[in-house]
């Protein structure tokens, strides 16, 4: 099947100030030109100042110069908007996707304290993108149960330090294997679910094992990578037809200076993995932003986790979480880069659809099948027919039953080879005879035709029709 070629959709969303931040009444950095265009570091609105009526330009030689940078993304966010919003426009459409055979990613990128988690759990009055996500995936499942079987599994892993953990287990470390079908979690078991409330009874059982711990940049900062994935086959009843499809919702560790955080110990060591890992994952972005051949995905077991969301088979919306204050200022200014960056990625879309077989080849699969079954028993049929000399000679009691039962079985499944056969050989003949009737009356419509003729003897007729019978 050819792909559709398509890109990384990426979406910057600017939180409103905190708590910290009003009161130390810092610079905004950032500024929301339109729904596609971020200004990052405006100069600053300064009162004008005028000598004798006449006004003054001056610049402060001391003071940086703004970089004034124009970014341009897929859509931008100002604090005004909610995380309904956000869902309507960017995750809603990956479920519909999802439900069309598309594997399909969202991961929030960013700074500590930057809001990803907000993102993408949310708070008791504003649900998150996951929670939101996951409603709409059964809403549309619900909607398709007439049309669709639907088998659903789902699994959550973090990785924290640089080694995957279960949160649905808690169990861990996992190992990260590769095979014909990419990066698989060795020793990880689905977790099958029925409805929503399951689905949703597990994220939140996830969310709280997974690894938090207060820093100075924020209070319940993640120090791990989850994701959180739902695997689905689909079998639609009318045709068979099978997609197999996976749902990924990747929350990301904030990016951080030790120096903003302050880390000590345990956790110097978190933010040295964490940003170990997004380094990685940054190196990932510019390689297949450029077209490079050889992507670093092994560099880390995060890039491994998320080679599919990247640069495979997938269809990928990345959030990159901002702060407006100065106070993250080079944190804002590198998510807003390497965000930019993955804007270049180009990806090739297909359908997982898991071919099925015609009628005709299903039987012809069948009946090789029964005739290797055949060749099997007959092995085992000679190996019991020469136990049986060896009995008689040996003078031992043969055991007929055992004997009688393998010839059952031969003939069994030669009446099932019969059965099978018989309606491919039904198709041939009838597939033969509508050959010849139709040869035989192209001849009679050439006859007639000879007929209107003039000077055609009935001898000749009747030479003509001798040619036809075959």
């Amino acid at each position: 099947m050819v792909g559709e070629e398509s890109k990384i959709r990426v979406v910057i969303r600017v939180r409103p100030n905190n708590r910290r931040e009003l009161e130390q009444s810092q610079r905004t950095v950032v500024k929301v030109i339109d729904q596609e265009t971020i200004l990052f570091d405006p100069d600053e609105d300064e009162d004008e100042f005028f000598f004798q009526g006449v006004k003054q330009n001056h610049r402060d030689i001391t003071k940086r110069t703004n970089k004034k940078l124009n970014m341009e993304f897929d859509r931008i966010y100002s604090e005004e908007d909610n995380n309904e919003t956000i869902f309507e426009e960017c995750t809603k459409p990956l479920v519909t996707s999802v439900m069309n055979g598309y594997n399909c990613s969202v991961f929030v990128y960013g700074a500590t304290g930057a809001g990803k988690t907000f993102t993408m759990l949310g708070s008791d009055y504003s649900p998150g993108l996951t929670f939101l996500t996951m409603r709409e995936l059964f809403n549309q499942i619900n909607a398709l149960r007439d049309e669709r079987k639907f088998d659903i599994g789902i699994s959550y892993l973090e990785v924290y330090n640089e080694q995957v953990m279960n949160l649905l287990t808690k169990t861990g470390p996992l190992k990260l294997c590769e095979d014909s079908h990419g990066v698989v979690v060795s020793g990880l078991v689905l977790k099958p679910i029925f409805n929503a409330e399951e689905l949703i009874n597990l994220l939140t059982l996830g969310n709280k094992n997974r690894t938090q711990h207060p820093t100075d940049a924020n209070a319940e900062s993640s120090r791990s990578h989850a994701v959180f994935q739902v695997h689905i086959r689909m079998t639609e009843k009318k045709t068979g037809q099978k997609r197999t499809v996976k749902l990924s919702m990747i929350d990301l560790a904030g990016s951080e200076r030790a120096a903003s955080t302050k880390g000590i110990g345990v956790r110097f060591k978190e933010g040295a993995s964490i940003n170990k890992s997004l380094l990685a994952l940054g190196n990932c972005i510019n390689k297949l932003a450029d077209g490079s051949k050889h992507i670093p995905y092994r560099d880390s077991n995060l890039t491994r986790l998320l080679k599919d969301s990247l640069g495979g088979n997938c269809q990928t919306v990345m959030i990159a979480n901002v702060s407006p204050s100065s106070l993250t200022y080079e944190d804002t200014y590198n998510t807003l880069k390497y965000a930019s960056r993955a804007k270049k990625i180009r990806i090739v879309l297909k359908q997982n659809i898991l071919r099925t077989n015609m009628p005709k080849d299903y039987f012809i699969k069948k009946a090789t099948d029964l005739q290797h079954e055949i060749e099997k028993l007959k092995n085992l049929n000679k190996q019991l027919e020469e136990k049986l000399q060896q009995q008689q000679t040996d003078s031992k009691p043969f055991d007929e039953m055992l004997l009688n039962s393998w010839f059952d079985k031969i003939d069994a499944s030669y009446s099932a080879l019969f059965k099978v056969q018989e309606p491919i050989m039904n198709a041939q003949s009838k597939e033969r005879i509508l050959y010849y009737r139709g040869k035989l009356k192209e001849c009679a419509e050439r006859g007639m035709a000879e007929l209107s003729l003039d000077g055609v003897t009935v001898d000749e007729v009747s030479l003509i029709n001798s040619h036809c019978i075959f």
